[in-house]
């Protein structure tokens, strides 16, 4: 079995992929939902609400391009649809820190 994966590693398409801009691209992209996931945790008063939009309309976008492109980037796909979720999240928790309940906030902290 050790064989078989380490010839599926070693061949040139494999290679080819891991080299490419196809892989790294979506690779480092998974920053940004990762720093957002992170960001749940804290006091919703530090959201910037224009961002969380700002950041929401880029994963939108290019949700649509990775699923156009050819081949399919399906890695992409996946890191935009995490950040267009944890966005939403945050913008969830924005509207509702400072259009409705902000006060109920202040008081648990």
């Amino acid at each position: 079995m050790f064989n078989r994966i380490t010839k599926s590693l070693l061949t040139k398409e494999t290679r080819d992929y891991l080299m490419s801009t196809h892989f790294w691209g979506p690779v480092f992209n998974w920053m940004i939902p990762i720093a957002t996931i992170s960001d749940t945790r804290k006091h919703p008063k530090i959201i910037s609400g224009k961002m969380t939009v700002a950041l929401t309309l880029y994963s939108l976008v290019f949700m649509r391009f990775a699923w156009k492109v050819q081949p399919r980037n399906l890695l992409l796909l996946a890191c935009h649809i995490t950040n267009a979720g944890a966005q939403f999240t945050q913008g969830y928790r924005f509207l509702d820190y400072h259009h409705f309940h902000q006060t109920e906030y202040d008081q648990k902290k």
